[in-house]
Protein backbone atom coordinates (compact mmCIF):
# COMPACT_ATOMS: atom_id res chain seq x y z
CA UNK A 1 0.00 0.00 0.00
CA UNK A 2 1.35 3.80 -0.55
CA UNK A 3 2.04 5.88 1.98
CA UNK A 4 -0.53 8.31 1.09
CA UNK A 5 -3.36 5.28 1.31
CA UNK A 6 -7.14 6.55 0.90
CA UNK A 7 -8.96 7.26 3.85
CA UNK A 8 -12.51 6.95 2.77
CA UNK A 9 -13.87 4.93 -0.28
CA UNK A 10 -14.48 7.62 -2.27
CA UNK A 11 -12.71 11.04 -3.07
CA UNK A 12 -14.29 14.18 -4.04
CA UNK A 13 -13.31 16.43 -7.26
CA UNK A 14 -11.56 18.59 -5.64
CA UNK A 15 -9.31 16.34 -3.95
CA UNK A 16 -9.06 14.86 -7.47
CA UNK A 17 -7.85 17.95 -9.00
CA UNK A 18 -5.54 18.73 -6.80
CA UNK A 19 -3.94 15.57 -6.87
CA UNK A 20 -3.52 15.06 -11.05
CA UNK A 21 -0.21 14.07 -12.22
CA UNK A 22 0.91 12.41 -9.44
CA UNK A 23 3.41 9.90 -9.93
CA UNK A 24 1.19 6.87 -7.91
CA UNK A 25 -2.35 7.91 -8.98
CA UNK A 26 -3.74 6.08 -11.55
CA UNK A 27 -7.13 6.93 -13.07
CA UNK A 28 -9.83 4.52 -14.89
CA UNK A 29 -12.54 5.35 -16.63
CA UNK A 30 -14.76 2.30 -15.97
CA UNK A 31 -18.29 4.12 -18.41
CA UNK A 32 -20.07 1.05 -18.76
CA UNK A 33 -24.17 0.51 -20.34
CA UNK A 34 -25.81 -2.61 -21.18
CA UNK A 35 -25.89 -3.48 -24.82
CA UNK A 36 -29.67 -2.60 -25.07
CA UNK A 37 -28.80 1.45 -24.86
CA UNK A 38 -26.59 1.05 -28.18
CA UNK A 39 -24.62 3.35 -25.73
CA UNK A 40 -20.64 2.58 -25.52
CA UNK A 41 -18.04 3.27 -22.76
CA UNK A 42 -14.77 2.51 -24.78
CA UNK A 43 -16.42 5.14 -27.27
CA UNK A 44 -17.67 7.59 -24.95
CA UNK A 45 -13.95 7.26 -23.25
CA UNK A 46 -12.30 7.82 -26.42
CA UNK A 47 -14.92 11.16 -26.67
CA UNK A 48 -13.49 12.67 -23.49
CA UNK A 49 -12.19 11.53 -20.02
CA UNK A 50 -10.14 12.41 -17.13
CA UNK A 51 -6.75 13.87 -18.09
CA UNK A 52 -4.57 10.56 -17.87
CA UNK A 53 -7.47 8.23 -17.25
CA UNK A 54 -7.19 4.55 -19.17
CA UNK A 55 -10.08 2.40 -19.48
CA UNK A 56 -11.43 -0.20 -17.55
CA UNK A 57 -14.06 -2.36 -19.06
CA UNK A 58 -15.62 -4.73 -16.69
CA UNK A 59 -17.06 -6.95 -19.78
CA UNK A 60 -13.47 -7.32 -20.59
CA UNK A 61 -11.84 -7.87 -16.97
CA UNK A 62 -14.70 -10.51 -16.48
CA UNK A 63 -14.46 -14.40 -16.61
CA UNK A 64 -15.01 -14.95 -19.89
CA UNK A 65 -15.56 -18.96 -19.92
CA UNK A 66 -18.41 -18.42 -18.02
CA UNK A 67 -21.97 -17.31 -19.95
CA UNK A 68 -23.29 -15.15 -16.80
CA UNK A 69 -22.26 -11.17 -17.62
CA UNK A 70 -19.13 -9.92 -16.30
CA UNK A 71 -18.38 -12.28 -13.21
CA UNK A 72 -15.46 -11.96 -11.44
CA UNK A 73 -12.06 -13.10 -13.74
CA UNK A 74 -9.09 -15.22 -12.53
CA UNK A 75 -6.81 -13.82 -10.02
CA UNK A 76 -3.75 -13.77 -12.34
CA UNK A 77 -6.03 -12.49 -15.14
CA UNK A 78 -6.74 -9.34 -13.22
CA UNK A 79 -3.42 -9.06 -12.34
CA UNK A 80 -2.07 -8.65 -15.65
CA UNK A 81 -5.09 -6.62 -17.06
CA UNK A 82 -4.36 -4.11 -14.44
CA UNK A 83 -0.78 -4.26 -15.22
CA UNK A 84 -1.74 -3.85 -18.82
CA UNK A 85 -3.62 -0.74 -17.80
CA UNK A 86 -0.80 0.76 -15.94
CA UNK A 87 -1.75 0.22 -12.45
CA UNK A 88 1.06 -1.01 -10.06
CA UNK A 89 1.26 -2.81 -6.81
CA UNK A 90 2.15 0.50 -4.82
CA UNK A 91 -0.42 2.63 -6.82
CA UNK A 92 -3.52 4.35 -5.83
CA UNK A 93 -6.39 3.64 -7.87
CA UNK A 94 -9.35 6.21 -8.63
CA UNK A 95 -12.75 4.76 -10.57
CA UNK A 96 -15.22 6.90 -12.31
CA UNK A 97 -17.85 6.08 -14.68
CA UNK A 98 -20.37 8.51 -16.56
CA UNK A 99 -23.58 6.98 -15.31
CA UNK A 100 -25.31 8.96 -11.74
CA UNK A 101 -24.26 7.33 -8.55
CA UNK A 102 -21.14 4.76 -10.44
CA UNK A 103 -22.40 1.67 -10.77
CA UNK A 104 -19.83 0.29 -12.76
CA UNK A 105 -17.05 2.17 -10.61
CA UNK A 106 -18.55 1.00 -7.82
CA UNK A 107 -18.03 -2.71 -9.56
CA UNK A 108 -14.67 -1.97 -10.46
CA UNK A 109 -13.86 -0.35 -7.34
CA UNK A 110 -15.02 -3.89 -5.23
CA UNK A 111 -12.86 -5.87 -8.01
CA UNK A 112 -9.69 -3.88 -6.67
CA UNK A 113 -10.62 -4.70 -3.43
CA UNK A 114 -11.66 -8.76 -4.26
CA UNK A 115 -8.06 -8.97 -5.38
CA UNK A 116 -6.77 -7.37 -2.62
CA UNK A 117 -6.02 -3.93 -3.61
CA UNK A 118 -7.46 -1.64 -1.00
CA UNK A 119 -5.53 1.63 -2.33
CA UNK A 120 -8.64 2.35 -4.37
CA UNK A 121 -11.27 5.15 -4.56
CA UNK A 122 -14.85 5.81 -6.72
CA UNK A 123 -14.94 9.59 -7.51
CA UNK A 124 -18.10 11.12 -5.76
CA UNK A 125 -20.43 11.95 -8.55
CA UNK A 126 -17.72 10.85 -11.68
CA UNK A 127 -17.62 12.25 -14.41
CA UNK A 128 -21.41 14.35 -14.92
CA UNK A 129 -19.66 16.20 -11.65
CA UNK A 130 -16.69 16.74 -12.57
CA UNK A 131 -17.02 18.52 -16.23
CA UNK A 132 -20.18 20.08 -14.63
CA UNK A 133 -17.59 22.03 -12.63
CA UNK A 134 -15.67 22.64 -16.23
CA UNK A 135 -12.29 20.52 -15.00
CA UNK A 136 -10.21 19.79 -17.69
CA UNK A 137 -10.93 16.53 -20.16
CA UNK A 138 -9.04 14.89 -22.53
CA UNK A 139 -9.76 13.29 -26.14
CA UNK A 140 -6.50 11.18 -26.57
CA UNK A 141 -6.21 7.70 -25.40
CA UNK A 142 -3.84 7.18 -22.79
CA UNK A 143 -1.72 4.72 -23.60
CA UNK A 144 0.05 3.72 -20.44
CA UNK A 145 3.16 2.50 -19.57
CA UNK A 146 3.06 -0.99 -18.38
CA UNK A 147 3.43 -1.93 -14.52
CA UNK A 148 4.02 -4.53 -12.12
CA UNK A 149 0.09 -5.57 -10.21
CA UNK A 150 -0.02 -8.21 -7.59
CA UNK A 151 -3.13 -9.72 -7.05
CA UNK A 152 -4.51 -11.39 -3.85
CA UNK A 153 -7.81 -13.03 -3.27
CA UNK A 154 -9.80 -11.86 -0.65
CA UNK A 155 -12.72 -14.30 -0.86
CA UNK A 156 -14.22 -12.73 2.72
CA UNK A 157 -15.32 -10.15 0.38
CA UNK A 158 -17.37 -12.74 -2.32
CA UNK A 159 -20.29 -14.55 -1.67
CA UNK A 160 -21.15 -17.71 -4.07
CA UNK A 161 -24.43 -19.21 -5.16
CA UNK A 162 -24.03 -22.22 -2.54
CA UNK A 163 -23.33 -19.36 0.17
CA UNK A 164 -26.41 -17.60 -0.44
CA UNK A 165 -28.02 -20.91 -0.45
CA UNK A 166 -27.00 -21.94 2.96
CA UNK A 167 -27.80 -18.48 4.19
CA UNK A 168 -31.60 -18.49 3.09
CA UNK A 169 -31.52 -21.83 6.13
CA UNK A 170 -28.99 -19.93 8.25
CA UNK A 171 -30.60 -16.23 7.90
CA UNK A 172 -27.08 -15.50 8.90
CA UNK A 173 -26.34 -12.34 6.81
CA UNK A 174 -28.42 -9.83 5.84
CA UNK A 175 -29.45 -9.82 1.66
CA UNK A 176 -30.08 -6.53 0.65
CA UNK A 177 -31.29 -6.17 -3.13
CA UNK A 178 -29.95 -3.18 -4.80
CA UNK A 179 -31.99 -3.16 -8.09
CA UNK A 180 -35.62 -0.78 -8.34
CA UNK A 181 -38.51 -1.89 -6.50
CA UNK A 182 -40.07 -2.98 -9.55
CA UNK A 183 -37.39 -5.38 -10.37
CA UNK A 184 -37.35 -6.78 -7.34
CA UNK A 185 -40.92 -7.30 -6.42
CA UNK A 186 -41.39 -8.54 -9.95
CA UNK A 187 -43.46 -6.13 -11.86
CA UNK A 188 -40.86 -5.02 -14.01
CA UNK A 189 -38.68 -6.34 -17.04
CA UNK A 190 -35.58 -6.25 -16.43
CA UNK A 191 -33.16 -5.65 -19.23
CA UNK A 192 -31.37 -8.86 -19.10
CA UNK A 193 -34.05 -11.49 -20.10
CA UNK A 194 -34.63 -13.40 -17.32
CA UNK A 195 -36.82 -16.34 -17.05
CA UNK A 196 -38.02 -15.92 -13.87
CA UNK A 197 -38.80 -12.49 -11.89
CA UNK A 198 -39.08 -11.27 -8.00
CA UNK A 199 -36.29 -11.61 -6.02
CA UNK A 200 -34.70 -14.04 -2.99
CA UNK A 201 -36.83 -14.87 -0.01
CA UNK A 202 -36.30 -12.57 3.14
CA UNK A 203 -34.00 -10.08 0.96
CA UNK A 204 -34.82 -6.67 1.38
CA UNK A 205 -34.39 -3.73 -1.04
CA UNK A 206 -32.25 -0.61 -0.70
CA UNK A 207 -32.47 0.78 -4.41
CA UNK A 208 -29.11 1.92 -4.88
CA UNK A 209 -30.65 5.51 -6.67
CA UNK A 210 -31.94 6.22 -2.86
CA UNK A 211 -28.30 6.77 -1.96
CA UNK A 212 -27.41 9.12 -4.86
CA UNK A 213 -28.19 12.50 -5.19
CA UNK A 214 -29.92 12.88 -8.49
CA UNK A 215 -28.74 16.48 -9.05
CA UNK A 216 -24.89 16.21 -8.76
CA UNK A 217 -24.91 12.11 -9.33
CA UNK A 218 -22.87 11.89 -5.90
CA UNK A 219 -23.68 9.70 -3.24
CA UNK A 220 -25.53 11.47 -0.33
CA UNK A 221 -24.08 12.96 2.92
CA UNK A 222 -22.82 9.64 5.45
CA UNK A 223 -26.14 10.14 8.21
CA UNK A 224 -28.59 9.93 5.09
CA UNK A 225 -27.55 6.83 3.99
CA UNK A 226 -27.54 5.47 7.54
CA UNK A 227 -31.16 6.69 8.10
CA UNK A 228 -31.95 4.99 4.26
CA UNK A 229 -30.85 1.70 5.50
CA UNK A 230 -32.25 1.91 8.67
CA UNK A 231 -35.77 3.09 6.90
CA UNK A 232 -35.26 -0.39 5.39
CA UNK A 233 -35.05 -2.39 8.30
CA UNK A 234 -31.41 -3.06 7.98
CA UNK A 235 -29.33 -3.61 11.52
CA UNK A 236 -25.82 -2.20 10.67
CA UNK A 237 -24.34 -4.10 13.56
CA UNK A 238 -25.67 -7.36 11.59
CA UNK A 239 -23.24 -9.04 8.91
CA UNK A 240 -24.61 -7.79 5.26
CA UNK A 241 -24.36 -9.41 1.79
CA UNK A 242 -25.53 -7.32 -1.48
CA UNK A 243 -26.99 -8.45 -4.40
CA UNK A 244 -28.69 -6.69 -7.92
CA UNK A 245 -28.79 -8.34 -11.27
CA UNK A 246 -25.51 -8.67 -12.58
CA UNK A 247 -23.23 -8.03 -9.78
CA UNK A 248 -22.94 -3.92 -11.38
CA UNK A 249 -25.73 -2.15 -8.45
CA UNK A 250 -24.71 -4.10 -5.24
CA UNK A 251 -21.40 -2.91 -4.97
CA UNK A 252 -22.67 0.24 -4.66
CA UNK A 253 -24.67 -0.81 -1.73
CA UNK A 254 -20.92 -2.38 -0.38
CA UNK A 255 -19.34 0.81 -1.12
CA UNK A 256 -21.83 3.01 1.07
CA UNK A 257 -21.75 0.50 3.38
CA UNK A 258 -18.28 0.78 3.44
CA UNK A 259 -18.40 4.43 4.32
CA UNK A 260 -20.43 3.94 7.08
CA UNK A 261 -17.67 1.65 8.54
CA UNK A 262 -19.90 -1.78 7.43
CA UNK A 263 -18.47 -4.34 5.08
CA UNK A 264 -20.31 -5.81 2.99
CA UNK A 265 -19.21 -8.63 0.48
CA UNK A 266 -21.12 -8.99 -3.41
CA UNK A 267 -23.06 -11.83 -4.40
CA UNK A 268 -21.52 -11.82 -7.71
CA UNK A 269 -23.52 -13.75 -9.51
CA UNK A 270 -26.58 -12.16 -8.43
CA UNK A 271 -29.77 -12.51 -10.13
CA UNK A 272 -28.71 -13.63 -13.38
CA UNK A 273 -27.01 -17.31 -11.48
CA UNK A 274 -30.17 -17.07 -9.02
CA UNK A 275 -32.88 -17.21 -11.28
CA UNK A 276 -31.22 -20.09 -13.42
CA UNK A 277 -30.84 -22.79 -10.19
CA UNK A 278 -33.72 -25.28 -9.95
CA UNK A 279 -33.63 -25.61 -6.58
CA UNK A 280 -33.40 -21.51 -5.96
CA UNK A 281 -36.70 -20.45 -4.68
CA UNK A 282 -37.89 -16.86 -5.61
CA UNK A 283 -40.21 -14.43 -4.52
CA UNK A 284 -42.25 -11.57 -5.57
CA UNK A 285 -45.05 -9.57 -5.40
CA UNK A 286 -48.73 -11.34 -4.81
Amino acid sequence: MSSSAFETPVVSTEWLAAHLGEGDLRILDCTWHHPSTNLDGRTQYRGRHLPGAVHFDIDQVADKTNPLPHMLPKEEDFAAKMGLLGVGTGDRAVVYDRLCGGAAAARAWWMFRVFGHENVALLDGGYAKWAAEKRPAEMAPVRPEARSFTAGFNPALLRTLDQMKANLASGAEQVLDARGPGKFDGTQEDVYAFAKRGHMPNAVNVPWGDLVDTQTGALVAPEAISARFAAAGVDLDRPIVTTCASGILAPMLSLALKLLGREAPVYDGSWAEWEKAADAPVAAAA
